[in-house]
């Protein structure tokens, strides 16, 4: 029964996406309490082992994104606290927050990955490591933060990335650029259970990529659901978002990002999000909701398949 469980709401924290992490928080804070749990509302600090042994919850609903909230570390908290939580597990989360990592493990499952490279961010900013286009971008970050695009016949290669304001870490992810439509497809579901919902086009407004205005400001990008996309394209971006999200190990809810580019049907896989948004603007709601589960059914859903040892 809802009413029966307490649900911890986790948000917050410390991470670059700390006021996304509070709006996906406070939205699944209100639709569970409307759906009868009882819910406290935790602003993550580094005390929060004192604080949930204190508070003991049924649940730990986790919405923060970013380091230390989708990288395996609160995950691993609440293993040892034995207190179940949503989305994915402790080694899951660590290897999706891992853009190398987890572009490894879905190629070896079949699914189409884009040519890198991986160098410190000194390298990048001296030299083009590939030819033009392609994109620079942290390795374990989340809602495009540090991501730069370094388009055709640029020629010099990023200087920002030696910026006093580059705090993304000292190795980077140099990647082909797709050009073309920015696809995402969620995954949800019990183990062997998982299905693969709708496709969103996300097309950004007034900027050049889905940036991390585009992402959460109203009206930065407008979402075509169903995708507008061949047939075929569409059953392959299903399906590797499954295989993506069964090969890294992901619980609960996992949310896939491609490119496509329709002149050569050039699909290439980006990453899993272990933790997707659950803004207003986001997308899983905004997919579950089209597949027939409204929000307050999606929340609800993710409490009750919450659990330890995921």
């Amino acid at each position: 029964m809802a009413g029966s469980k307490h649900v911890a709401v986790l948000m917050g924290g410390w991470s670059s996406e700390r006021p996304v992490s509070l709006s996906s928080g406070t939205a699944c804070a209100d639709a569970l309490q409307e759906r009868g749990f009882q819910v406290s509302r935790i602003d993550v600090g580094r005390d929060i082992a004192t604080v949930l042994s204190e508070l003991r919850p049924d649940v730990a609903f986790n919405a923060l994104h970013g380091p230390f909230g989708e990288d395996g570390r609160i995950q691993g908290v609440l293993e040892i606290l034995e207190i179940a939580y949503t989305h994915s597990g402790v080694l899951a989360s660590a290897l999706a927050m891992n853009k190398v990592k987890a572009k490894a493990v879905a190629e070896r499952a079949g699914v189409p990955v884009a040519e890198q490279e991986v160098v410190t961010r000194a390298e990048a900013a001296r030299e083009h490591v590939m030819s033009p286009p392609y994109v620079v971008k942290p390795i374990g970050e989340g809602s495009s933060f540090g991501v730069i695009i370094v388009p055709q016949g640029q020629r010099h290669p990023p200087q920002s990335l030696m910026g006093e304001e580059w705090t993304f870490g000292e190795e980077v992810l140099v990647e082909r650029f797709v050009p073309g439509k920015e696809l995402t497809c969620a995954v949800m579901g019990a183990p062997g259970e998982e299905e693969a919902l709708d496709i969103i086009d996300i097309v950004p407004l007034g900027h050049g990529f889905y940036d991390y205005d585009a992402k959460y400001a109203a009206g930065g990008s407008r979402h075509i659901l169903p995708a507008e996309i061949k047939p075929f394209v569409y059953q392959n971006i299903r399906r590797f978002a499954l295989e993506a999200h069964r090969a890294i190990g992901c619980r609960g809810v996992s949310r896939s990002d491609f490119r496509y580019c329709e002149e050569n049907d050039d699909l290439i896989w980006l990453e899993v999000n272990t933790q997707p948004g659950m803004t207003p603007t986001s997308l899983v709601p905004e997919m579950a909701a089209h597949a027939g589960r409204d929000f307050g059914d999606l929340v609800t859903w993710m409490v009750e398949d919450a659990s330890c040892r995921r």
